[in-house]
């Protein structure tokens, strides 16, 4: 279990997580890192999810983004195709978010590729909880997005069991 949350602010788009890692009812590890830079260093994707189908996905979408020139658009497409029509890429169990300078996208397995409204997406045990807070604090703050998802993780560790408040971030920026 994990919560994820990306939010688009003036010149920053900032993608961050938590750091608990569940086995069921048991905290395994509490400073796993869930994000990760990847294409050069262009895109930052963070994934909910089973680990080990978390870097599958991944590899799958540095693989279409090189694939595309690096088009988060066309890789993200592409990728949700796969996802949803391969045998074995159809069962694994993550959601991802993916964030360039431009987009930002929450893709999963059964096909979707969201682009979100107010440029904030949040996924994971405390996704509904981050969503919300970073809404709130997107329209009633001039906080910046690194803020704003520092926060809103901090509000989701303390309702969600299986979200903690060791947030790790990237951030990309936009101009």
């Amino acid at each position: 279990m994990t919560t994820i949350v990306s939010v688009r602010r003036g010149d920053a788009v900032v993608v961050a997580g938590d750091g608990q890692v569940s086995m069921g009812n048991t905290v395994m590890k509490s400073s796993a890192t869930k994000i990760r830079r990847i294409a050069d260093g262009r895109v930052v994707v963070g994934f909910a999810g089973s680990t080990a189908d978390a870097m599958t996905l991944f590899e799958k979408l540095e693989a279409k983004l090189k694939e595309y020139n690096h088009s988060l658009v066309r890789a993200a497409v592409e990728m949700a195709k796969d996802w949803r029509g391969d045998k074995y890429l159809r069962r694994l169990e993550a959601l991802m978010i993916a964030a360039d300078a431009e987009h930002t996208f929450l893709l999963s397995g059964t096909g979707d590729v969201i682009q979100p409204d107010e440029g904030v997406a949040a996924i994971g045990s405390g996704g509904a909880f981050a969503l919300a807070a970073a809404r709130a604090l997107v329209r009633a703050t001039d906080l910046s997005a690194e803020e704003i998802c520092r926060q809103s993780l901090g509000i989701a560790a303390e309702i969600c069991v299986f979200t903690n408040d060791n947030i790790s971030l990237e951030t990309i920026q936009t101009t």
